[in-house]
């Protein structure tokens, strides 16, 4: 009996361990910078996923959501939601940047033409897409290195948000399980886009 009730309290703190790990990776709230952003995102240039330089200054003055991707993930059909986010907002100035990311268990594997071939034939997908990156660690692309300097949290888990303002200034930090029609990142997108890149007078 002293063995079962030494084993069964062991499987409980396993299990409140992993309710812990899973709220610290997938959910979560939402986190706002602790001081604003040194510069903008405006002034990068990176190589979308064709292999093409990009300079980001082509999207100064629109709203960003910027977010990691996977292929091979549990939120990966949030592809879905965040192509909707973008064909409902986009006329009005948002832009969703994806970067795909084999940080995480390795759930994006897959070359340039086999994550643009995924994307489109399961999800429609057309907003931009950018190269493979590291999201994480010493080695994370300069443009996480920005968006995580003003105190952010790194991601940590495929499909972390990024809200980026029109001044491409880091508006907040969504966690992966917030999905793209989460009623605060809608309500957060909304006031984004309501706000002028441009100072008063």
């Amino acid at each position: 009996m002293k063995t079962f009730l030494i084993i069964g309290a062991v499987l409980l703190i396993l299990a409140a361990g992993g309710g812990l790990y899973y709220r610290s990776v997938f959910a979560g709230g939402v986190q706002e910078p602790a001081q604003p952003s040194q510069g903008s995102l405006w002034d990068f240039q990176i190589r979308n996923l064709a292999g093409e330089a990009t300079d980001l200054s082509a999207y100064e003055g629109k709203v960003a959501l910027v977010v990691n991707t996977a292929s091979k993930c549990g939120f990966t059909p949030q592809y879905k939601g965040l192509q909707a986010l973008y064909e409902k907002y986009r006329d009005r100035g948002l832009v969703v940047l994806g970067f795909p990311s084999n940080d995480f268990r390795q759930q994006e594997p897959g070359t340039a033409d086999e994550i643009r071939k995924f994307c489109t034939v399961n999800y429609g997908v057309t907003f931009p897409l950018m190269a493979k990156v590291k999201v994480t660690g010493p080695e994370k692309c300069a443009v996480y290195k920005f968006l995580t300097a003003g105190g952010l949290k790194e991601p940590t888990w495929n499909f972390t948000k990024y809200l980026v303002g029109r001044d491409g200034k880091v508006i907040a930090r969504y966690a992966p399980k917030a999905k793209p029609d989460d009623k605060g990142l809608l309500e957060a997108i909304e006031k984004a886009l309501s706000t002028s890149s441009k100072p008063a007078g």
